[in-house]
């Protein structure tokens, strides 16, 4: 990230624009120099979001942001706030804002989720150009009193770390394909672990036929790109518990030999947002000093349509044993997830979380701001979802629906890799928790928030990184 954090206790007079939150109702800020008729004659009413540029021909620009009825606030208001600050500010290189201020919200989540909003809407992919494309935001000035000031700086520290965890799992999934293939992702996670304290082994196509990665090898095999299994370990001194995560990496999907259509392979290369969410979200705990231990493993490869490739009624042996018969090449993110929950349960965890761009059933049931979450465990999944909802990546559960099992049925097999053409959301679940075995396990399925074709309030264009918030927030509030 190339914006910096300040707080201050009052308004500076160097910055170029000035974020002031005004509510539905109640009293309108003297420093605005607008009434609340004033305001709502020129369209402005307050309500959550909304934003009204006051330019001024000397000192900074007011930017007035609605936070809607102040006895709902909530971290959720205040971070798209800050985000609707700085896109108003436009390209306004400093801007302030009192959002972190307000009673009504715990001053150290208050100003973590005002940090967020604001870096997170500044977020731009450089691109592959010859002028890469910059963020107009150079410093974030948090304007809070003295009662304030201990708790937001704390929240403050809290917001820029899972802010630049957010940044990396963007940049990844932003990356054209043919710079970010499974060796390459390997090599960047080697570096992060590198400067956050992460334990990191590689293991190359050899060493995943010996371990019995079948899932792994069998979605490869049409590729000229080598595949890569990713270890992280973060270890605390006395861990208070253990957690796995497990993330899909398919650097681009093709759909194999069910080959997918143009417009649907548009977006393939973010196919591996689940790994980037992972390796990112690894990358902070150090800083946020989490008590828990957690493994990650990326279960990186493409998934191409070469002569070798997996066929139509191949079986594939997966780590754990189990056998499954491919009906559908362009199921291939749960084969990779099958050897990556083998492993992870082999590391008697407490529990464990995988997150994958999975299934557009998941997107037609959910729509694009909801991802689904199943699993086998209602105590964890109730977890997942306080996570979700405190970080503003919100989650929906669907059932595991033992009744569909039979739909995953095979002459050939232990089961096939799809089963039929409705439920897919919890078809794809249900053949994941045969590597689960007795852990407690919810997964993710993200295909729907993956992306944006817009900036829309602290969500920049392209990829989201959806997750890397939510799992640090499950990591650090963990406990078995």
């Amino acid at each position: 990230m190339t914006a910096t954090v300040q707080l201050l206790r009052t308004v500076p007079t160097r910055v170029d624009a000035i974020g002031i939150p005004v509510g539905t109702t109640g009293v309108v800020p003297r420093s605005l120099g607008l009434s609340r008729a004033a305001l709502e004659k020129a369209g402005f009413e307050g309500k959550p979001g909304q934003t009204l540029v006051l330019p001024s021909a000397t000192g900074s620009t007011q930017i007035a942001v609605g936070i809607g009825e102040l006895t709902s606030l909530s971290t959720t208001v205040l971070r798209n706030a800050a985000g609707a600050v700085v896109r108003a500010a436009g390209k306004r290189a400093t801007v302030a804002t009192t959002l972190a201020d307000l009673a009504g919200v715990d001053a150290a989540k208050a100003a973590q989720a005002v940090v967020e909003g604001a870096l997170l809407a500044a977020y731009r992919y450089a691109g592959i150009k010859k002028d890469p494309n910059k963020s107009s935001l150079t410093e974030l000035v948090l304007v809070v009193g003295e009662k304030r000031s201990s708790g937001a700086r704390t929240g403050s520290d809290r917001g820029q770390a899972t802010a630049a965890a957010a940044y990396l799992a963007r940049d990844l999934a932003n990356t054209p394909p043919g710079y970010m293939a499974a060796r390459h992702m390997a090599e960047r996670a080697v570096e992060v672990g590198r400067t956050s304290g992460l334990t990191v082994e590689v293991f190359n196509r050899d060493q995943l036929a010996e371990m019995g990665c079948g899932g792994m090898l069998g979605v490869n095999a049409g590729s000229t790109e080598p595949p890569r299994m990713v270890r992280l370990t973060y270890t605390p001194r006395n861990p208070v518990a253990h957690l796995a995560m497990v993330g899909k990496g398919v650097m681009f999907d093709s759909g194999g030999l069910s080959l997918k259509p143009s417009d649907g392979m548009i977006t393939m290369k973010m196919d591996m947002s689940g790994a980037a969410a992972v390796l990112s979200a690894m990358s902070a705990l150090k800083a946020l000093h989490c008590k828990t231990k957690v493994t990650g493993y990326l279960m990186c490869t493409d998934n191409m349509t070469g002569g070798a490739a997996t066929k139509l009624g191949d079986v594939l042996t997966f780590r754990n044993g189990k056998t499954s018969e491919i009906h559908n090449t362009d199921a291939e993110g749960r084969l990779v997830l099958a050897d990556g929950l083998s492993l992870a349960v082999e590391d008697k965890p407490d529990a464990i979380v995988d997150i994958a761009t999975l299934t557009g059933a998941c997107m037609v049931a959910l729509g694009t701001k909801l991802a689904g979450v199943i699993g086998n465990n209602q105590g964890f999944i109730d977890k997942v979802q306080a996570s979700g909802a405190t970080t503003d990546e919100r989650t929906w559960q669907l059932p595991l629906e033992q009744a569909y099992r039979k739909l995953l049925d095979s002459n050939v097999a232990d089961m096939r890799n799809i089963g039929g053409p409705h439920g897919g959301a919890i078809t794809a679940s249900l053949f994941l928790a045969e590597f689960v075995g007795d852990v407690p396990w919810a997964h993710i399925d993200m295909a729907g928030p993956m992306a944006v074709d817009a900036d829309d309030g602290w969500l920049s264009k392209g990829a989201t990184g959806f997750g890397t918030r939510l799992l640090i927030d499950l990591a650090l509030s963990f406990k078995g």
